[in-house]
């Protein structure tokens, strides 16, 4: 049993007495015996408390309190309820010597009349009238705590990544005619299965104030044409068979526009399914689908947009204005003098004066396999066979980061430094305002009106500063940290080509073979294969 205390309260005189604990209980607690003091309103000197209830842990001790006839005092408690009033605990205290003690149903009462409607923890209550453990928090009350629900999601029944690869020669050619990038679906197949979300149970606190769980998430299925929804709304169904494919949560099937040529003969193309064109892509026409294209022929001066993979069998010559863009990968047996973007990765047995970025790697390792001049960006890694020129064409490898991410940091740079040199030009003059207001000057009121707009300005451009930098912070961390991101070549590089991994760089200052390119320690360094 713990150790407590109780007052005596005798003719003319006060005193405290003070009872070590039993059976391996807890001594009295100082503050315990201060505050309890404090709100009987007694005085005691703090030295006298200390020596009592040291002496207490192993006899009784009694302190003398004052001299004056005092009422006794009926057993008490202390509760403390917990700020999300979902908890609340009592600490009793003993009745004085002679004094009454409080029952089990008066403290019920109590915690009725304090406004506890709901959680009373009956037995917890019990317990403690038929075993007084006095100093001791106890949970005399519990919330009920809400339930969560379950969010709302979709199981796609076909592979929604994009990043398959396609199949490599023996001689390290890309096999063009079997890609196994395309998600095949037959009539009837189940495309996608809604799982619908699971509200949750709302919780009460001791006050009877309800306490909702948190909100959950809908989800509903969304599809193209050829596609049929089932009774109960809950899955996808194929009407026809062809190729399956997310596209911004949107599941669209397609049984494929097929071509022979995109010139004169058909004019640009938009198409909400995959398109295949068995011959070439003549200057200045436009292929959009939000599937697939896949051309078996060339490409020329052509715009070649598609929601999912670029495929071209026999290369692109872009002629200066040509431009590929895919949500999924970009597939070709050369790239010339065009400009590609790629969600995914970049395949190819050549890229010459050519601007290429990719989401992912970009992998010019064929039989021929060289990157001359241009600029080429990659999230991941580069491999490449021959990187550069002897003649010195600019050549310039990025990887690291996400194309769209250094250019948001290009962004934020120039808009910092922007703002910054307008609050060098503000601050300087609110500075020497508040200087006058300082020493008593009066401004008139157009001047007043003049500083309260600066002032306003100071604090926007001063808040768009600190969330530029933030967020610039928050981009450097995607910047080059990653030990994917690395340039490997497998043939020759020839002086005059640039490397950058993240925000740095380095220019190749003679012909090496077989190396890659890493970021170690703030630098770009050449390491052995």
């Amino acid at each position: 049993m713990n150790g407590y205390f109780r007052l005596v309260n005798r003719e003319g005189a006060s005193s405290l007495k003070l009872f070590p604990p039993t059976g391996g209980g807890k001594p009295v607690d100082a503050l315990d015996v201060i505050e309890y003091l404090t709100m009987k309103d007694y005085a005691c000197e703090l030295s006298d408390i200390k020596r009592a209830v040291e002496g207490a842990e192993k006899e009784e001790q009694e302190i003398r309190l004052g001299n004056e006839t005092r009422m006794k005092e009926r057993e008490c408690y202390k509760l403390t309820i917990g700020p999300d009033k979902m908890q609340a605990y009592a600490k009793f205290y003993a009745a004085s010597e002679g004094g009454e003690d409080m029952t089990a149903q008066e403290f019920r009462n109590d915690l009725e009349l304090r406004g506890i409607k709901c959680g009373i923890l009956t037995d917890a209550i019990e317990s403690f009238f038929k075993r007084r453990e006095y100093c001791e928090d106890i949970l005399v009350a519990e919330g009920k705590a809400p339930v969560q629900g379950k969010n709302a999601y979709i199981e796609y029944k076909f592979n929604t990544d994009k990043k398959a690869k396609p199949t490599l020669n023996e001689d390290g050619s890309v096999d063009f005619f079997h890609l196994n990038i395309l998600n095949h679906c037959d009539k009837g197949d189940v495309l996608a299965v809604l799982h619908p979300e699971e509200p949750g149970v709302p919780g009460e606190n001791l006050l009877g104030a309800k306490i909702q769980p948190a909100e959950v998430r809908k989800e509903t299925l969304k599809f193209g044409r050829n596609i049929e929804m089932s009774e109960d709304r809950s899955m996808l169904i194929a009407q026809v068979s062809g190729h399956v494919e997310l596209v911004e949560g949107t599941v669209f099937v397609s049984d494929e526009l097929m071509v022979e040529n995109v010139d004169t003969s058909t004019g640009n193309i938009d198409y909400e399914g995959n398109v295949q064109i068995n011959g070439n892509v003549a200057t200045n026409f436009q292929v959009k689908a939000k599937g697939d294209i896949v051309v078996k022929g060339v490409v020329e001066g052509a715009v070649l947009e598609a929601g999912g993979n670029i495929v071209i069998a026999r290369g692109m010559n872009g002629m200066g204005r040509g431009i590929l863009r895919a949500g999924g990968n970009i597939i070709s047996k050369f790239l010339e003098n065009a400009t590609a973007q790629a969600e995914g990765y970049v395949a190819s047995e050549s890229i010459l004066h050519s601007r290429v970025t990719a989401g992912g790697e970009i992998n010019v390792d064929g039989r021929r396999g060289f990157i001359t001049g241009g600029r080429v960006c990659a999230t991941g890694s580069v491999n490449v066979k021959t990187l550069g020129s002897e003649m010195g064409a600019d050549t310039i490898v990025e990887v690291g980061a996400d194309p769209k991410i250094k250019e948001r940091i290009a962004v934020l740079q120039k808009q910092i430094g922007e703002d910054t040199r307008l609050l060098q030009t503000v601050q300087p003059t609110l500075l020497a305002a508040k200087q006058k207001l300082a020493k008593g000057v009066k401004l008139s009121p157009e001047q007043i009106k003049q500083i309260q707009s600066m002032a306003a300005l100071n604090k926007e451009k001063s808040e768009a500063v600190a969330a530029a930098n933030k967020e610039m912070e928050e981009l450097q961390k995607h910047v080059g940290n990653s030990a994917e991101t690395v340039v490997r070549v497998k043939g020759e590089v020839y002086p005059g080509t640039r490397i950058c991994i993240g925000d740095v760089s380095m220019v190749v200052q003679k012909t090496t073979h077989y190396c890659r390119f890493v970021r170690e320690r703030g630098d770009v360094k050449m390491a052995p294969f």
